[in-house]
């Protein structure tokens, strides 16, 4: 039976991760995943995409919400979780097209920030309530943290298995690099599938929770920065994705999830997540199209 080997989680959107061997699930997102990030004078978020070494910066987040930020270097500054109900600042804020309110960090991080990272503000948002998902995608009052557009990403290493392959096998000169899963920045990783084969799920189970399989995830240039130096390897993998795996006209990798709220549950907290969890498969459907939706 597939199982679960891999739990991820990102404090800051786009830095280095955090890899816990259990973790509690939220209507939008495991707990704590991207609810800080960096954006620019314009309130738009900043990622790897355009600066890939913020995948270097670590982060530590504690239990009272105070989050640790930390650059390769050995700079670093604690930040109190700033929120509405304290009154502080919010800003409005964008994450691909939509525009939502976040709590601003106090001044002293905001001076750390521009002083060893950029031009940038660190915000928080402390309500994720605020964020919907995509309508096309998602059902009324479902929600997502900062993540770049659904609560959980699900990879397969199985897949990746095949894709290592068709790298080596199709390009040579790249002398057989195999990729690791932190390129695709997943928050689930499952053994156990045959290679593609979460590309057809709709409805699974880990463990003690359910969640609706959305839609495929498109693949952008953050898959060829290493995520343990910060630098821009080369065309892979999205040149063979594009070739072998292009779904809904881009290349594409691992899976979109939203939980769903088990009966009976009330409050943030719908479960919990554990490495060796087990995964079944409760609904499938057909492979997505090369091309769009008709």
């Amino acid at each position: 039976m597939p199982q679960l080997t891999g739990l991820h989680v990102y404090p800051v959107k786009s830095t280095y991760r955090l890899s816990p061997d259990s973790a509690r699930v939220e209507p939008w997102g495991l707990a704590g995943d991207r609810r800080w990030m960096l954006v620019d004078p314009t309130g738009r978020f900043v990622s790897q995409r355009e600066r890939p070494e913020l995948g270097q910066l670590r982060t530590l987040p504690a239990e009272d919400g105070t989050l640790t930020l930390r650059t390769p270097d050995g700079a670093g500054v604690e930040v109190p979780p700033p929120s509405a109900a304290r009154q502080d600042r919010l800003a409005e804020v964008e994450v691909w097209g939509t525009r939502f309110r976040a709590a601003e960090a106090d001044d002293k991080t905001q001076a750390w920030i521009a002083e060893n990272i950029g031009d940038f503000r660190l915000v928080h948002l402390d309500d994720p309530r605020r964020r919907p998902v995509d309508p096309e995608w998602a059902g009324p009052g479902e929600t997502v943290s900062m993540a770049d557009g659904f609560p959980l990403l699900l990879t397969a290493t199985a897949s990746l298995a095949r894709l290592n392959e068709l790298i080596a096998a199709e390009n040579p000169e790249d002398g057989g690099q195999q990729l690791p899963m932190t390129r695709f920045r997943p928050n689930l990783v499952v053994d156990g599938t045959e290679a593609w084969e979460e590309d057809t799920w709709r409805r699974i189970r880990i463990g003690e929770l359910t969640f609706k399989v959305v839609k495929p995830c498109g693949r952008c240039v953050v898959t060829t920065t290493d995520q343990e130096t910060g630098v821009r390897t080369g065309k892979e993998p999205l040149r063979t994705l594009a070739r072998h795996n292009r779904l809904l006209q881009k290349a594409s990798f691992g899976q979109n999830l939203i939980p769903e709220r088990p009966e009976g549950v009330r409050g943030d907290v719908l479960g919990t997540l554990r490495l060796g969890d087990p995964v079944t498969v409760l609904e499938t459907g057909p492979r997505w199209p090369a091309g769009a939706l008709t």
